[in-house]
Formats: structure tokens, C-alpha cells, sequence
């Protein structure tokens, strides 16, 4: 941005538009029944970091061993995290169950994330909202289904939107208004949270080295002096970047877990 303000007049001047690198050009497109499907750049950088994710776990586990050696301590250290911090700690005793399909969700969210730091990849699949939304339609069923089988249909949608101990006229107001709030914003502002702050981070980062770069090579002298401190915020944006890549995946991680526990136990 400080680039485009302070270049500007130089003819020929384009400003970057890192935002590009979300809507890639296919790679390969077909359509199957009807239904067009394309691979981008960005659906191959998410298949890398699906086999890195299996690739660890799968040569952490291949020969366990009663005294690890340091890929199994990895993966074991890893998947205990997940098990005890959130599985556990936040479900419950009996939360320990959902402790590998919510370790799936955060190792590969992680994986995903920190694609937007790894070089020649540089952009994460969930900076795109597609992944997100997907991510978090899977864990709205999963604990619709779970709430369903614990307290059954009629007692777990009275629980979802009924609160105890309210004047009843108050319910012609609270109960929409619970309703959308569980239903419609819960699994919306899920994917919105995780979409946005990778989106931000990606756009952050590239628009200060992109800005440094360019200030660097115009002849402005002025230009010139600012070019390093552009550069210096692009690589702090970088370890910035990886602390918020981590936090999201457990905040997503976290909140899935939540709902699990409210819908395993008794709503409100």
C-alpha cells in the first residue's frame, strides 16, 4: 500500500495484487455428471500437505517401539497433545473417543496453514473459504449427530434452543434467535474466523515484501531508504504469521471440541 501511495507517479507504475494468488489459472479442469471441477496450484499445495501429515504419522507408528525413537516421540507427543489438552480436558473422560478424528482436523489444518510459509508454496489452501466452510459443515453434522444420539432428536433441539429459567414471553425472542445463532452463525463464523485471518496474514506479509521489493528498485531516493523497513515487517509478519497459523488451527480444533461437549451433554 505504501508502495502504491508513494510510486504512484512514476509512469507505468502497476500495484501488486497479491490476492491473485488465491484465484490460481487450472492446471486441469473436467466436469463429471454435469459438475465442473478444476485442479489449481493451490488443490496441489493441499495434497502436499495431506501426505506430509500421513507420511509423519504413518513412519511415526510403522515400528512402535516401548522406549520411542524421536519420530515416534514426535508422533506420539503430537497426537497426546490432542487427546489430553483437548479431547479430554475439554469433552471430557469420554471425550477421549473423538480424539482421532479431532486430531485429524487440527494436524491438517495446521498442514494447510503453514503452507502460507513454506517456500514455493507460499499460500494456504485455507486462506480460500471453500476449505474452511467445508471443514466446518463436517464438524456442524458431526455434532448435530452426536447431539442426536446422546439426547435424541426432539430433547436435543429443545436443548439447543431452549434456556431454562427465562420469563416466557421472552421465548417468542430467544428462541429464533438461539436457533440462528447454533444453527446458521456457529459453523458460518467457524469457517469465517480460520478463512479470514489466514487471508489477512497471506495479504500482510506479501504486500510488505512485494512493497520493499519495488521501493528498492525505483530510483527514488526516498523510496530506497524505506525499502528495508518494508522488508524488515515482511519477515516479522512471517513469525507472526506462524503464530497465528498454529492458534487457528487449535481455536478451530478447540471450538469443534466444544460443541461436541455441549451437544454430548445437556445443551445449556
Amino acid at each position: 500500500m505504501n508502495a502504491a501511495v508513494l510510486a504512484a507517479p512514476y509512469p507505468g507504475f502497476v500495484p501488486p495484487d497479491p490476492t491473485h494468488e488465491f484465484n490460481p489459472t487450472p492446471i486441469w479442469d473436467f466436469s463429471i455428471a454435469g459438475i465442473e471441477f478444476a485442479i489449481t496450484r493451490i488443490t496441489l499445495i493441499n495434497w502436499v500437505a495431506i501426505i506430509a501429515v500421513v507420511a509423519l504419522f504413518v513412519a511415526a507408528s510403522r515400528k512402535p517401539k516401548i522406549v520411542p525413537g524421536r519420530l515416534q516421540f514426535v508422533g506420539e507427543s503430537a497426537y497426546g497433545f490432542v487427546r489430553g489438552s483437548i479431547a479430554r480436558d475439554v469433552i471430557g473422560p469420554h471425550g477421549v473417543k473423538y480424539a482421532p478424528l479431532l486430531a485429524s482436523f487440527f494436524f491438517f489444518i495446521l498442514a494447510n496453514n503453514m503452507m502460507g510459509i513454506i517456500p514455493f508454496a507460499q499460500v494456504a489452501p485455507t486462506g480460500k473459504f471453500a476449505l474452511p466452510l467445508l471443514l466446518s459443515i463436517i464438524v456442524y453434522v458431526w455434532f448435530i449427530g452426536v447431539g442426536i444420539k446422546h439426547q435424541g432428536l426432539l430433547t436435543y433441539f429443545k436443548n439447543l434452543v431452549f434456556i431454562p429459567g427465562v420469563p416466557w414471553p421472552l421465548y417468542f425472542m430467544l428462541i429464533p434467535i438461539e436457533a440462528a445463532q447454533k444453527l446458521i452463525f456457529r459453523p458460518f463464523t467457524l469457517a469465517v474466523r480460520l478463512f479470514a485471518n489466514m487471508f489477512a496474514g497471506h495479504l500482510l506479509v506479501v504486500v510488505f515484501a512485494l512493497g520493499g521489493i519495488y521501493m528498492l528498485s525505483q530510483p527514488h531516493i526516498g523510496l530506497k531508504v524505506l525499502s528495508p523497513f518494508a522488508i524488515l515487517f515482511a519477515i516479522i509478519m512471517v513469525f507472526f504469521e506462524l503464530l497465528v497459523e498454529v492458534l487457528q488451527a487449535y481455536v478451530f480444533t478447540l471450538l469443534a471440541a466444544t460443541y461436541l461437549e455441549e451437544a454430548s451433554g445437556s445443551g445449556h
